[in-house]
């Protein structure tokens, strides 16, 4: 993993120290980097704020069903799209779709703020979307040590799907670890869930670790447990690990690199550190249950934590039903390339 990342040395940082005199004073430069910096947060604390009171929205759904094709498809989008561009379309589109609700999980150190962008898009084409934060994580004040397991982690979803109207389904999007939570519910809530979107995220299969999808980045998990500088020791040295958090620098590397450097900020502000447990736990997966659900995987194509390539491989290995992509997006679709992903759900929302 680390070869993925530029480290400066001592020539280029005299270099651009010498660069930073000749434009006319160092110090006034650092001090209106400084205030830049502090600016770009608070922007990104109210925006996440924002997102929260969006998240807490919970409103009715349709009940008809659209006709049309129901096979397997494969789409290619590169361009982002004007979702208003379709507001004419929209009193149909409503009129004929089941299942409104979609439900957005957030992977690893992420949180409900992340969804943002997805959020207002989504409400601006009727639909009716929902931000979760899972144990832990977001402003769930939840120690992330005390998090152990899987169904732990994945409480409020757990939560919010026992809560639904029994005749009523909803779509479920999780990106990246929280690919893993949609397996769990799949399993143990299959006539809860309409579709499952795993946005570049960690479809496993039966016995499989939600860390297995990343050990071409990270190592085997027995080398990542033993060896990574990431880890945590929420119970103490002499015990075993409790979560991990990337540095700045990593996380940049890894998940934004094609990001704006607002959510990028927002991001820096924001993200929590990941418990260990449920990344680490065997799912148990059934054909009766998780084998029957309707899924969809969303690739990102210039994604550096989750290679395209990694990608392929866990559609080769556990088909979904479509497989859609997204170019020149990095491990967050949802900042970098959020009209994209915006014309995707759409897309498999109106799947019959």
């Amino acid at each position: 993993m680390g070869n993925r990342f530029m480290c400066m040395t001592k020539k280029d940082e005299r270099e651009n120290a010498s660069k930073s005199k000749r434009m006319g004073g160092g110090g006034r430069s650092q001090r209106k980097m400084q205030a830049e910096e502090e600016l770009l947060h608070r922007q990104a604390l109210s925006m996440a704020i924002h997102q929260h009171q969006l998240s807490q929205r919970f409103e009715g759904s349709m009940s008809r069903r659209i006709g049309g094709s129901t096979s397997s498809r494969r789409r290619n989008l590169s361009n982002d799209i004007d979702p208003l561009s379709n507001a004419k379309q929209l009193p149909e589109f409503l009129e004929n779709l089941k299942t409104k609700r979609i439900v957005l999980i957030h992977g690893e150190g992420f949180g409900a703020w992340c969804w943002y962008k997805t959020i207002a898009l989504l409400e601006e084409s009727g639909l009716l979307p929902t931000a979760l934060d899972l144990t832990g994580s977001g402003i769930d004040l939840t120690d992330t040590n005390r998090v152990t397991t899987l169904e732990d982690y994945s409480k409020p979803l757990i939560e919010f799907l026992q809560n639904l109207p029994e005749d009523e389904k909803v779509i479920l999007v999780g990106h990246s670890s929280g690919g893993a939570c949609i397996s769990y519910t799949l399993e143990h809530f299959s006539k809860k869930i309409s579709k499952a979107v795993f946005l570049c995220a960690t479809m496993v299969s039966d016995g499989q670790k939600p860390f297995d999808v990343f050990a071409e980045e990270l190592g085997s998990a027995e080398l990542f447990m033993q060896e990574s500088k990431f880890l945590i020791y929420g119970n103490g040295k002499g015990n075993p690990p409790t979560g991990f958090m990337f540095e700045k620098q990593q996380l940049k590397g890894l998940y934004f690199n094609q990001s704006p450097a607002k959510d990028v900020a927002l991001a820096m502000v924001s993200m929590r550190p990941i418990p260990l447990g449920p990344i680490m736990e065997k799912l148990s997966l059934s054909p009766e249950n998780y084998g029957t659900g309707r899924r969809f995987f969303i690739q990102t194509l210039d994604d550096h934590a989750l290679s395209p390539d990694v990608q392929e491989k866990l559609v080769r290995e556990n088909p979904p039903e479509g497989v859609f992509k997204i170019k020149g997006s990095d491990h967050c679709p949802f900042f970098s390339k959020p009209q994209s992903l915006h014309k995707v759900l759409l897309e498999i929302a109106q799947i019959p």
